[in-house]
Protein backbone atom coordinates (compact mmCIF):
# COMPACT_ATOMS: atom_id res chain seq x y z
CA UNK A 1 0.00 0.00 0.00
CA UNK A 2 2.87 2.69 -1.10
CA UNK A 3 0.27 4.73 -3.32
CA UNK A 4 -2.56 4.75 -1.26
CA UNK A 5 -5.62 7.18 -2.20
CA UNK A 6 -8.92 6.59 -1.21
CA UNK A 7 -9.96 4.58 2.08
CA UNK A 8 -13.73 3.78 2.31
CA UNK A 9 -15.16 2.90 6.11
CA UNK A 10 -18.09 0.97 5.56
CA UNK A 11 -20.53 1.11 8.37
CA UNK A 12 -18.56 3.64 10.51
CA UNK A 13 -20.57 3.58 13.15
CA UNK A 14 -18.89 0.38 14.37
CA UNK A 15 -15.35 1.80 14.30
CA UNK A 16 -14.06 3.83 17.13
CA UNK A 17 -11.87 7.46 17.08
CA UNK A 18 -8.78 6.01 17.71
CA UNK A 19 -9.26 3.14 14.59
CA UNK A 20 -10.46 5.87 12.28
CA UNK A 21 -7.58 8.28 13.20
CA UNK A 22 -5.03 5.00 13.05
CA UNK A 23 -6.58 4.63 9.35
CA UNK A 24 -6.49 7.69 8.29
CA UNK A 25 -2.51 8.34 9.10
CA UNK A 26 -1.41 5.67 6.50
CA UNK A 27 -0.91 8.81 4.03
CA UNK A 28 -0.88 12.43 4.28
CA UNK A 29 -3.04 13.02 0.91
CA UNK A 30 -5.47 10.44 1.85
CA UNK A 31 -8.72 10.96 0.99
CA UNK A 32 -11.89 8.70 3.13
CA UNK A 33 -15.22 8.17 2.66
CA UNK A 34 -17.41 7.63 5.20
CA UNK A 35 -20.36 5.52 5.13
CA UNK A 36 -23.19 4.95 7.68
CA UNK A 37 -27.35 4.76 7.41
CA UNK A 38 -26.88 6.04 11.49
CA UNK A 39 -24.05 8.45 11.85
CA UNK A 40 -22.64 9.25 15.17
CA UNK A 41 -22.53 12.21 16.69
CA UNK A 42 -19.15 13.22 16.23
CA UNK A 43 -19.45 12.70 12.62
CA UNK A 44 -22.53 14.34 12.21
CA UNK A 45 -20.45 17.43 14.02
CA UNK A 46 -18.01 17.50 11.67
CA UNK A 47 -20.04 17.64 8.56
CA UNK A 48 -22.71 20.35 10.16
CA UNK A 49 -19.88 22.51 11.78
CA UNK A 50 -18.27 22.23 7.39
CA UNK A 51 -14.98 20.03 8.52
CA UNK A 52 -16.54 17.42 6.86
CA UNK A 53 -18.77 17.32 3.26
CA UNK A 54 -21.64 15.17 3.73
CA UNK A 55 -23.85 13.46 1.01
CA UNK A 56 -27.07 11.34 1.45
CA UNK A 57 -28.96 9.10 -0.14
CA UNK A 58 -32.66 9.83 -0.11
CA UNK A 59 -33.87 7.72 -2.72
CA UNK A 60 -34.33 4.40 -1.91
CA UNK A 61 -34.21 0.84 -3.71
CA UNK A 62 -37.23 -0.02 -6.54
CA UNK A 63 -40.59 -0.83 -4.39
CA UNK A 64 -38.97 -0.85 -1.08
CA UNK A 65 -41.76 0.06 1.81
CA UNK A 66 -41.26 2.07 4.89
CA UNK A 67 -40.98 -0.98 7.93
CA UNK A 68 -43.95 -0.38 10.06
CA UNK A 69 -42.62 0.32 13.31
CA UNK A 70 -44.62 -0.77 17.00
CA UNK A 71 -43.80 -0.39 20.84
CA UNK A 72 -45.60 -1.70 23.30
CA UNK A 73 -45.69 -2.96 26.58
CA UNK A 74 -44.35 -7.19 26.21
CA UNK A 75 -46.35 -9.92 26.36
CA UNK A 76 -46.70 -13.51 24.68
CA UNK A 77 -50.38 -12.79 22.67
CA UNK A 78 -48.35 -9.88 20.80
CA UNK A 79 -45.11 -12.08 20.35
CA UNK A 80 -47.38 -14.92 18.87
CA UNK A 81 -49.35 -12.94 16.78
CA UNK A 82 -46.02 -11.71 15.15
CA UNK A 83 -44.83 -14.72 14.22
CA UNK A 84 -47.69 -16.49 13.21
CA UNK A 85 -48.69 -13.74 10.63
CA UNK A 86 -45.17 -13.61 9.26
CA UNK A 87 -44.74 -17.65 8.98
CA UNK A 88 -48.52 -17.55 7.66
CA UNK A 89 -47.15 -16.00 4.38
CA UNK A 90 -44.28 -18.03 4.71
CA UNK A 91 -41.39 -15.37 5.77
CA UNK A 92 -39.26 -15.41 8.39
CA UNK A 93 -38.49 -13.68 11.93
CA UNK A 94 -35.65 -12.36 13.57
CA UNK A 95 -36.34 -12.48 17.49
CA UNK A 96 -33.52 -10.23 19.42
CA UNK A 97 -32.80 -12.23 22.96
CA UNK A 98 -29.41 -10.29 23.72
CA UNK A 99 -28.23 -12.39 26.81
CA UNK A 100 -26.46 -15.36 25.84
CA UNK A 101 -26.85 -17.02 29.50
CA UNK A 102 -30.39 -17.27 28.95
CA UNK A 103 -30.33 -17.63 24.94
CA UNK A 104 -31.65 -21.21 24.91
CA UNK A 105 -34.34 -20.93 27.44
CA UNK A 106 -35.98 -17.69 25.22
CA UNK A 107 -35.41 -20.75 22.30
CA UNK A 108 -37.84 -22.82 24.17
CA UNK A 109 -40.14 -19.89 24.84
CA UNK A 110 -40.48 -18.73 21.30
CA UNK A 111 -40.44 -22.72 20.17
CA UNK A 112 -43.81 -22.91 22.52
CA UNK A 113 -45.35 -19.66 20.89
CA UNK A 114 -44.74 -20.71 17.61
CA UNK A 115 -45.47 -24.16 17.54
CA UNK A 116 -43.97 -27.33 17.09
CA UNK A 117 -43.66 -27.32 13.48
CA UNK A 118 -42.07 -23.82 13.55
CA UNK A 119 -38.05 -24.01 13.03
CA UNK A 120 -36.38 -22.36 15.30
CA UNK A 121 -32.60 -22.02 15.67
CA UNK A 122 -29.96 -19.53 18.16
CA UNK A 123 -27.32 -17.38 16.82
CA UNK A 124 -24.41 -15.50 18.74
CA UNK A 125 -21.09 -14.41 19.15
CA UNK A 126 -19.40 -17.72 21.20
CA UNK A 127 -21.04 -20.31 18.74
CA UNK A 128 -17.43 -21.74 16.81
CA UNK A 129 -17.50 -20.28 13.40
CA UNK A 130 -18.09 -23.33 11.59
CA UNK A 131 -21.80 -23.46 13.72
CA UNK A 132 -22.58 -20.10 13.20
CA UNK A 133 -21.84 -19.72 9.09
CA UNK A 134 -24.40 -23.07 9.13
CA UNK A 135 -27.01 -21.45 11.54
CA UNK A 136 -26.70 -18.15 9.14
CA UNK A 137 -26.94 -20.36 5.52
CA UNK A 138 -29.98 -22.58 6.63
CA UNK A 139 -31.89 -19.17 7.34
CA UNK A 140 -30.67 -18.34 4.22
CA UNK A 141 -31.92 -20.67 2.30
CA UNK A 142 -35.20 -20.93 4.39
CA UNK A 143 -34.22 -24.04 6.85
CA UNK A 144 -35.05 -22.09 9.64
CA UNK A 145 -38.30 -19.75 10.69
CA UNK A 146 -37.07 -17.76 13.53
CA UNK A 147 -33.70 -16.85 14.19
CA UNK A 148 -33.48 -16.13 17.85
CA UNK A 149 -30.35 -13.81 18.15
CA UNK A 150 -28.09 -11.29 19.87
CA UNK A 151 -26.98 -8.19 18.33
CA UNK A 152 -24.45 -10.25 16.14
CA UNK A 153 -27.82 -9.61 13.56
CA UNK A 154 -27.09 -5.80 13.73
CA UNK A 155 -25.11 -5.44 10.37
CA UNK A 156 -24.51 -7.25 7.16
CA UNK A 157 -27.56 -10.02 6.60
CA UNK A 158 -29.40 -9.06 3.54
CA UNK A 159 -32.43 -11.58 3.54
CA UNK A 160 -35.62 -10.19 1.89
CA UNK A 161 -37.60 -12.72 2.64
CA UNK A 162 -36.78 -12.03 6.82
CA UNK A 163 -39.84 -9.49 7.33
CA UNK A 164 -40.62 -9.13 10.94
CA UNK A 165 -38.31 -8.11 13.80
CA UNK A 166 -39.58 -8.68 17.26
CA UNK A 167 -36.99 -6.83 20.13
CA UNK A 168 -37.48 -8.45 23.31
CA UNK A 169 -36.32 -6.24 25.39
CA UNK A 170 -36.03 -2.67 23.40
CA UNK A 171 -34.66 -0.76 26.38
CA UNK A 172 -31.10 -2.86 26.18
CA UNK A 173 -30.52 -1.29 22.71
CA UNK A 174 -29.61 2.29 22.21
CA UNK A 175 -31.01 4.18 19.26
CA UNK A 176 -28.94 3.94 16.33
CA UNK A 177 -28.31 0.48 16.96
CA UNK A 178 -32.25 -0.37 17.20
CA UNK A 179 -32.65 1.63 13.99
CA UNK A 180 -29.76 -0.18 12.42
CA UNK A 181 -31.60 -3.38 13.51
CA UNK A 182 -34.90 -2.33 11.95
CA UNK A 183 -33.13 -1.96 8.23
CA UNK A 184 -32.60 -5.78 8.73
CA UNK A 185 -36.13 -6.37 8.30
CA UNK A 186 -37.82 -5.05 4.94
CA UNK A 187 -35.36 -5.67 2.61
CA UNK A 188 -37.18 -6.50 -0.39
CA UNK A 189 -40.53 -5.36 -1.99
CA UNK A 190 -42.80 -7.34 0.98
CA UNK A 191 -44.46 -5.39 3.82
CA UNK A 192 -42.12 -5.28 7.12
CA UNK A 193 -42.34 -4.89 10.86
CA UNK A 194 -40.39 -4.17 13.82
CA UNK A 195 -41.89 -4.80 17.17
CA UNK A 196 -39.96 -2.69 19.98
CA UNK A 197 -41.06 -4.39 23.36
CA UNK A 198 -40.36 -3.17 26.95
CA UNK A 199 -41.30 -3.99 30.61
CA UNK A 200 -42.69 -0.92 32.52
CA UNK A 201 -40.59 -1.34 35.01
CA UNK A 202 -37.32 -1.33 33.06
CA UNK A 203 -38.83 1.96 31.31
CA UNK A 204 -36.66 5.05 32.07
CA UNK A 205 -37.04 8.06 30.57
CA UNK A 206 -34.04 8.26 28.18
CA UNK A 207 -35.55 4.82 27.03
CA UNK A 208 -38.85 6.31 26.54
CA UNK A 209 -37.65 9.27 24.64
CA UNK A 210 -35.84 6.81 22.42
CA UNK A 211 -38.83 4.40 21.75
CA UNK A 212 -40.89 7.33 21.01
CA UNK A 213 -38.02 8.96 18.10
CA UNK A 214 -37.99 5.33 16.88
CA UNK A 215 -41.43 5.07 16.12
CA UNK A 216 -41.77 8.77 15.34
CA UNK A 217 -38.73 8.11 12.47
CA UNK A 218 -39.76 5.26 10.56
CA UNK A 219 -40.07 6.40 6.94
CA UNK A 220 -37.06 5.42 4.37
CA UNK A 221 -33.98 7.32 5.14
CA UNK A 222 -34.51 8.23 8.68
CA UNK A 223 -31.43 7.26 10.20
CA UNK A 224 -29.84 10.82 9.62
Amino acid sequence: WKNLGLLIIDEEQRFGVKQKEKLKGISAALDVLSLSATPIPRTLYFSLSGLKNISTIQTPPPNRLPIKTFIDVRSKKIIKEAIHEELSRNGQVYYLHNRISTIDSALNKIQALSGDSAKIAIAHAKLPDAQLIEIIEDFRNKKIDVLVATTIIENGLDLSNVNTLIVEDATRVGLAQAHQLRGRVGRGDRQAYAYFLYSPKRLTVMGKRRLETLKKYQNLGAGY
